[in-house]
């Protein structure tokens, strides 16, 4: 704020008493500002403590990244070795808080130079993160000389780190680059669109105003109903756009195709999924939080990737809702929900386990929207969604009545594996080639 103000006072624009009291006018905002950061810093770690036991492995694996870079020291930060690690994985325990605020911290760190050293503070979309970064008195008066700031880089590089650790995780940043090849910078860029895309911000600051009125744990709940989302539409941007991941015709192009699935969503669904809506609609009431933001949180937990919805129907000059129609019919009559379920819930012993989890899921969501194309493609034009689903799954297609066939025998299983998923992942994958 000095280098700030002072920049305005070499340039005779402010005098040295007016850049005093400018200074000690914003006392009660800088000290907000200081408060918030504790608070979120905080949040993130309870976020990071209610996934602990779940996610241990990725904590073991990203302190064991560390240890091999030369970046951490597990003795000297008092965090567990292999063997305690082994021995709270046998006990179903996770990591204690302080040791979450340690991975917290190391993960910032590292983050915060990787950043730093890629393009991403040239970013222009990003200077939106420089100047919210500033106390609100200065944000518009001195938005020039923002941008000539000495340290801007190192703002901006500051401001994308803790955005993305505080909201994803120590891990986060680690995982998405192991699975899907890409730079810390393109991770960022990814993040930064799909929280725009979900105005995660919005949701976030309605989920925190609910502080001492509704339990904490609920709120807890909430944050990880936009973790999820946002993990999965980063992964999809990674995986799926073009390598530079421009943030700003990123947000242009899928900001207004999502609010429109959101505001269609209840409508399009399938009613088996309608009523999974209407659970997750009760659970936010009776939890005590406001209807429009239970209605987003319902939203955000049905199953498919909505910018696949939203790519087919640009592709097909479809509104999004008749793309929807498709897509979550098609879903529910092949059973894919059910087999994103079966996918979610494989165990993850090691990163391995973990990537190959990861693979199956995209992999599914690409033939689902694949499928979906498909069904559009050799129907009438203008009949209803489930009229053109329901004509493509009466074909007389051998190659469709066996993969129905198979999922049926699959459903059946007791135990379903690494192996009974990835053959019928490779199947929808044969049906795709087969109609192509």
């Amino acid at each position: 704020i000095k280098i700030l103000l002072g920049d305005a006072v070499q340039r005779g624009e402010l005098t040295m008493d007016q850049r005093n009291k400018q200074l000690a006018a914003m006392t009660d905002e800088v000290e907000r500002l200081v408060l918030a950061d504790n608070y979120r810093q905080n949040q993130a770690i309870s976020l990071m403590e209610r996934m602990s036991v779940a996610r241990l492995g990725s904590k073991q694996h990203f302190i064991r990244t560390l240890e091999s870079q030369g970046l951490l020291d597990r003795q000297i930060e008092f965090l567990p070795s292999d063997a305690e690690f082994a021995e709270r994985k046998a006990r179903g325990l996770g990591l204690t808080r302080p040791e979450l605020a340690v991975l917290l911290s190391y993960s910032k760190i590292v983050l915060f130079q990787q950043l730093l050293e890629s393009d991403v503070p040239e970013d222009a979309y990003l200077s939106k993160e420089l100047r919210r970064y500033f106390p609100v008195p200065l944000q518009e008066k001195y938005a020039e000389h923002m941008e000539r700031h000495r340290l801007k880089r190192e703002i901006i590089a500051t401001a994308v780190t803790n955005s993305m650790v505080n909201r994803m995780g120590a891990t986060f940043v680690l995982r998405m680059g192991e699975d899907t090849g890409k730079t810390p910078a393109q991770v960022a860029r990814a993040f930064n669109i799909a929280r725009e895309v979900f105005d995660a911000r919005n949701m976030w600051t309605q989920i925190e105003a609910l502080d001492g009125k509704v339990n904490g744990n609920a709120q807890i709940d909430a944050l990880l109903v936009i973790w999820q989302c946002l993990r999965g539409t980063t992964r999809w941007l990674l995986n799926h756009a073009d390598e530079g991941l421009d943030i700003a015709a990123a947000v242009a192009r899928y900001h207004k195709g999502m609010q429109e699935l959101r505001k269609q969503l209840y409508d399009v669904v399938t009613p088996s999924e309608r009523a999974i809506y209407e659970s997750e609609q009760r659970r936010w009431k009776e939890a005590g939080f406001p209807d429009a933001l239970g209605d987003e949180l319902a939203g955000l937990r049905t199953p498919g990737s909505g910018l696949d919805i939203i790519h087919v129907a640009s592709d097909h000059k479809l509104k999004i809702g008749e793309a929807a129609e498709v897509y979550f019919g098609l879903g529910e009559s092949l059973n894919l929900n059910w087999l994103m379920q079966k996918i979610e819930a494989l165990p993850v012993e090691s990163q391995w386990h973990a990537q190959a989890r990861g693979g199956l899921r995209d992999e599914l969501y690409a033939q689902h929207r694949a499928l979906t194309a498909q069904v559009l493609e050799g129907g009438k034009k203008g009949a209803k969604g489930s009229d053109l689903v329901a004509a493509w799954l009466n074909r007389d297609d051998a190659s469709l009545k066996f993969t129905l066939a198979m999922f049926a025998d699959m459903r059946s299983q007791v135990v379903t594996d690494y192996p009974i998923v990835s053959v019928a992942v490779r199947r929808l994958g044969n049906l795709v080639q087969q109609r192509a």
